[in-house]
């Protein structure tokens, strides 16, 4: 087709006026609008770094709603008696004053089609980003006989506040001689080794103030993170204490009954004056009124965080399903940093870099005896994939043992920092 001289003019002038128009975000804003909902270590994360990097150039909201935030890891510390409550808990000050718009109230929808986050006070958000990071709920029945009507009488204590505090009252309650038992998860859950670093914080309290009460541990799993290691500190420091169940002698075969306080493994009833019970998890709820998750949990792009069912939608931490990775804060934390990167980069044209993914989970055994596990992962066409890892060692010495807890105890001020400014 030939372009005459007047075509071209009217050409090249539509152009420019298109390049000149500005660009219509949500609402009609001129600026990019990303929504987070969620304000733990991926959701509070993202928004901090997405406000800080983008110096005004995206509105950042958070919808979260409590106003202080506790901490799931290092809550068993506190039942250990080497944190107070208040220790755990974090507030979203710092992250308003850094140019995050907080919204204390719960998100009850999303219509992906209208790009809106429907708000439990009334009314909706729109979002030109959505980033969900809203944590674990658990999966009904996953227990016979135990539902959320029961964490009163048995506490699952997997989500950090309350639950916590009630189940160290309980334990701080018990008869001398008395029982404490747990009812562990299946894989995958929040924090692989939490149920195992409980344990080790319940025998602590329980050795110092009522000794010869005793743990069952009943695990549908025949083996679980940091095995040898916890196991071996258990030998060491809480002999005949703990009696751990797994799959191969009924652990997988439990009912529980709050009214009665008995546990039922493989056929054998037990009556137990405190119960821990761990359900089995999936995706905080949000994410499946948002409609991306495979019912449990919800798979995202490895580069990016981004849904596999909504390119504007993204997932982090505890509710993904990303491949290699642990549930954990500091997985969470690691997810964000990629995605906010990603999300600026989308919204401005600012620079995307390479995904890279770090994780460390640190577990306290006994008194300065820390150990951990790690590693590190990249982005691959099909997951977050695995790159290389480490673990303590069975034996380590005890000044090893005390430097691996203290570095804890300094990774959990810096992340923490991190989240929350």
């Amino acid at each position: 087709m030939k372009l005459d001289r007047r075509a071209f003019i009217n050409s090249s002038a539509a152009t420019v006026a298109t390049l000149a128009a500005p660009r219509v975000f949500a609402a009609g804003h001129g600026k990019p609008h990303v929504v987070v909902v969620g304000g733990g270590a991926g959701g509070a994360t993202a928004a901090r770094y997405i406000a800080k990097d983008s110096k005004g150039e995206i509105a950042v909201t958070l919808i979260e709603p409590t106003r202080m935030y506790y901490t799931c890891f290092f809550s068993n510390l506190y039942l250990g008696g080497f944190k107070e409550i208040d220790d755990l808990g974090h507030s979203y000050g710092s992250l308003a004053a850094g140019g995050v718009n907080v919204v204390h109230d719960w998100a009850i929808g999303v219509d992906r089609e209208a790009k809106t986050v429907a708000l439990a006070s009334g009314g909706s958000m729109s979002y030109d980003k959505l980033i969900l990071s809203p944590g674990i709920d658990f999966v009904e029945g996953a227990v016979a006989g135990w539902d959320l009507s029961a964490q009163n009488a048995m506490p699952h204590a997997y989500k950090g506040g309350s639950q916590t505090e009630l189940l160290k009252a309980q334990v701080m309650a018990m008869p001398e001689g008395g029982t404490f038992a747990m009812v562990a998860p299946p894989n995958p859950y929040r924090c692989p080794p939490g149920p195992y670093e409980r344990v080790s914080m319940v025998a602590h309290y329980l050795k110092a103030n009522n000794p010869t009460a005793k743990i069952i541990v009943a695990d549908p799993k025949d083996k679980f993170s940091k095995q040898a290691l916890f196991q071996e500190g258990w030998a060491d420091s809480y002999s005949g204490m703990i009696d751990w169940i797994g799959s191969e002698f009924g652990g997988a075969n439990v009912s529980v009954d709050p009214a009665a306080m008995t546990v039922t493994i493989d056929g054998e009833e037990t009556k137990v004056d405190v119960c821990n019970v761990i359900p089995a998890m999936k995706a905080g709820h949000i994410a499946e009124l948002a409609q991306v998750t495979d019912g449990n949990w919800a798979p995202v792009n490895a580069a990016d965080m981004s849904s596999k069912a909504d390119a504007d939608v993204y997932v982090l931490g505890d509710a993904a399903q990303q491949g290699d990775m642990p549930k954990s804060g500091f997985s969470a934390n690691s997810q964000a940093k990629v995605c906010a990167n990603a999300v600026r980069g989308a919204l401005t044209g600012s620079k995307v870099f390479p995904a890279k993914f770090s994780n460390t989970c640190w577990s306290l055994i006994d008194t300065d005896n820390g150990v951990k596990v790690g590693a590190t992962y990249e982005a691959t066409d099909e997951k977050i994939a695995k790159v290389d890892g480490f673990i303590s060692s069975t034996g380590e010495s005890a000044d090893l043992r005390r430097a691996t807890y203290e570095e804890s105890e300094g990774w959990y001020a810096g992340i923490t920092a991190d989240m929350f400014g």
